[in-house]
């Protein structure tokens, strides 16, 4: 009678605590069993995750524990081969995490290394790459670039939903199952993956172009010639159906709202806009003492790498055509530059 009035008041203990939230069970581990961990270099356990804490041991290289639940980035909750419980640190140097089998986490592949990143943008800090192989479970699909993900140590990040990255099986949160659902909502940023592919589009796009004649203010309407500008915005709307606006002064106010401007052209990459001013000399001495923050833009391409700039200036220069700006006044003239994607 005493067990079963204790065993009772136990369980509905266990019970308000987790419908009140008063128990914490991490995501990462809620969903499989504890998984086996083996100490990789001496580690002390404390009694609680602190380094501040007391010792309970010290764990010694080659003992196996079982890790019970990752508390946070920085500490497991753990016992030992004789029933103590206490803390370590989630440190790899200290401890390798015995895989479950397949069928006991994840839903989803890494078919091929990937980014791994704190949120859904091409420009989001990276936590690592993703190894293929690596099963990873996908959380929800934030929009239609970009999954939630949480791998084996239960970390949450982000990966593209381009389909040669990831093999997702079962529904997912948001949209469907697999690549396929809807978009989500929030910002659209196109992943870096997704993004290299877009710019190669986009570069093909415009070389098709090559040798057709200039004209200032030509019509946008029509591909028979092109203007500096125009050229740039078809490039982008035949490889990409992305409609820039229509003037370089324009352009480059889109580039500088996407907030990705540089000034030194050796830190462009390839496919981002490069922006000009005017011509005023052919030495870099005529343009010594030029505010260029506040020049005006009069001419704008885009950049392939390796200083060349594929864009249209003239017919004596050959209508759309590509340049090597380096040590030229089209370097001397560069205003800014930097990505619309």
């Amino acid at each position: 009678m005493q067990y079963t009035m204790k065993h009772r008041l136990a369980t509905a203990t266990l019970t308000a605590a987790l419908l009140f939230g008063s128990i914490s069970v991490p995501a990462a581990l809620a969903t499989q069993a504890s998984q086996v961990g083996e100490v990789q270099s001496s580690v002390n356990m404390r009694t609680s995750p602190s380094t501040s804490a007391s010792i309970i041991r010290s764990l010694k290289k080659g003992e196996q524990v079982t890790v019970i639940e990752k508390v946070n980035s920085y500490w497991y909750k753990v016992k030992d081969s004789s029933g103590k419980t206490g803390y370590i640190s989630t440190s790899t140097q200290y401890i390798e995490l015995q895989n479950p089998a397949p069928s006991q986490i994840g839903n989803a592949v890494v078919k091929a290394s990937v980014s791994f990143r704190k949120t859904a943008s091409a420009s989001g800090e990276r936590i690592r790459y993703l190894a293929k192989g690596e099963r990873v479970t996908v959380l929800a699909k934030t929009n239609s670039y970009w999954y939630e993900v949480q791998d084996s140590n239960g970390v949450r990040g982000y990966v593209s939903t381009q389909a040669s990255y990831l093999s997702v099986t079962g529904t997912i949160q948001g949209g469907g199952t697999g690549s396929t659902g809807n978009s989500g909502g929030g910002q659209v940023t196109i992943p870096e993956e997704t993004k290299n592919e877009a710019i190669e589009k986009m570069i093909a796009a415009g070389m098709k172009y090559l040798g057709t004649p200039y004209e200032y203010g030509s019509d946008r309407n029509t591909t028979a010639t092109f203007d500096c500008s125009d050229f740039v915005r078809q490039s982008f709307l035949d490889g990409l159906g992305v409609r820039l606006p229509a003037d370089s002064r324009q352009q480059a106010q889109y580039v500088k709202d996407k907030g990705s401007i540089k000034t030194d052209w050796k830190e462009f990459e390839r496919g981002d806009l490069v922006f000009f001013m005017s011509y005023k000399g052919s030495k870099s001495s005529a343009y010594a003492g030029i505010d260029k923050s506040s020049a005006t833009i009069t001419h704008d391409g885009i950049y392939l790498g390796d200083g060349k700039v594929l864009h249209t200036f003239s017919n004596e220069g050959g209508g759309v055509t590509i340049t090597n700006i380096a040590g030229t006044s089209w370097e001397y003239r560069i205003v800014l530059g930097g990505s619309a994607l």
